[in-house]
């Protein structure tokens, strides 16, 4: 019997289970009632007295062994099964690829960060809009060629309906609903009729800031002007502004930044002169608050627009506008770590 009892315990110490009925078979073989370890415990009722004193500890033992062992393969199997469920099989495979901020994206972000400092809240709207908040709200005579098919995407069979060529229409919309004091700007996709290079596009994108209140000046603008390009450009950029017409700004006009290439010396980017245009802006036209509820007798206020393709050209130096929407992951891939 000793030479069983040795020969158990090494199977026991042995054994292994990969599912759990493997376990409950095991159970049934070592220490069942009819188990190999009971069988042991019966020839031992038989044994004389001297055996039993000597055998009586190791078979113990022997059960003892088997019970632990047999509990353990059942625990081990229950721990296995938790870690598993907890595992997530349609993740891919490690490491997994981070992805990058689109530069569109990043730059927007930055606008708006530098406008919010300056007060300025974020106000959205459709880009699928009528006539009127798009043109006829904003001064644009009845035959503006802005309104013709030639420059703008109309909806078939909705007449009056239109995707929007710039987010001043999200600026009449707000006129429209509130009252002064009013400072927002208006993020958001355009849509414009163009043929498609490396200089234009059918779609691209917008931030335009409005700031309606009693007393508002040029002074004003020129002041938020100059903050937004020195922050945007760097604090040694210079601001210029030349005379232009906008159909819903009077006194209008274009505001230019020293050529953050070369520094003001001229290059083949500012066409040697030093400057670069990056956006649009003038005094809200009273026609313009009149048609939105608003008195322009006791109000005023400032708008301006620029492209955000325009200011991500110039920040990060990109020659091709197209590489913005072709979604090519060698190009997305180099601002992994502008921000």
């Amino acid at each position: 019997m000793q030479a069983r009892i040795q020969q158990l315990i090494a199977e026991l110490e042995a054994l292994t289970a990969q599912t759990e009925q493997e376990v409950e078979d095991l159970r049934i073989k070592y220490i069942s009632k009819k188990g190999l370890v009971s069988q042991l415990f019966d020839e031992f009722k038989t044994l004389s007295g001297e055996e039993k004193r000597a055998l009586g500890q190791p078979l113990n033992a022997l059960k003892t062994l088997a019970t632990d062992r047999i509990n353990a393969l059942r625990e081990a199997l229950k721990q296995q099964s938790s870690d598993e469920a907890s595992i997530d099989w349609s993740r891919t495979p490690y490491p997994v690829a981070l992805g990058t901020r689109h530069p569109l994206t990043l730059v927007q972000q930055e606008i708006s960060e530098i406008f919010a400092r300056l007060g300025f809240s974020i106000a959205e709207g459709p880009e699928i809009e009528d006539d009127w908040h798009v043109f006829s709200s904003l001064n644009f005579a009845e035959d503006h060629p802005a309104r013709d098919m030639q420059d703008t995407f109309f909806v078939r069979n909705t007449p009056g309906t239109l995707l929007r060529t710039h987010t001043s229409s999200v600026q009449s919309r707000v006129m429209s609903a509130s009252q002064p004091p009013i400072r927002i700007i208006c993020p958001g996709r355009v849509y414009r009729n163009e043929a498609i290079s490396y200089r234009a596009h059918c779609f691209f994108h917008q931030v335009e800031a409005l700031y309606v209140d009693q007393n508002v000046s040029f002074a004003d603008l020129k002041q938020v002007l100059l903050f937004f390009a020195q922050e945007m450009f760097g604090a040694d950029t210079k601001i210029r502004l030349r005379p232009s017409y906008f159909p819903f700004t009077e006194p209008s006009a274009e505001m230019d930044i020293s050529c953050n290439i070369c520094g003001g010396k001229g290059c083949n980017f500012c066409k040697h002169t030093g400057w670069v245009e990056i956006l649009g802006c003038g005094m809200v036209d009273p026609n313009v608050l009149e048609s939105c509820g608003i008195d322009s007798t006791k109000y005023s206020g400032y708008a301006l627009g620029m492209g955000i393709e325009r200011i991500t050209n110039l920040k990060y130096r990109v020659s091709d506008l197209r590489l913005f929407s072709e979604n090519d992951a060698r190009f997305l891939e180099q601002f992994k770590s502008a921000h």
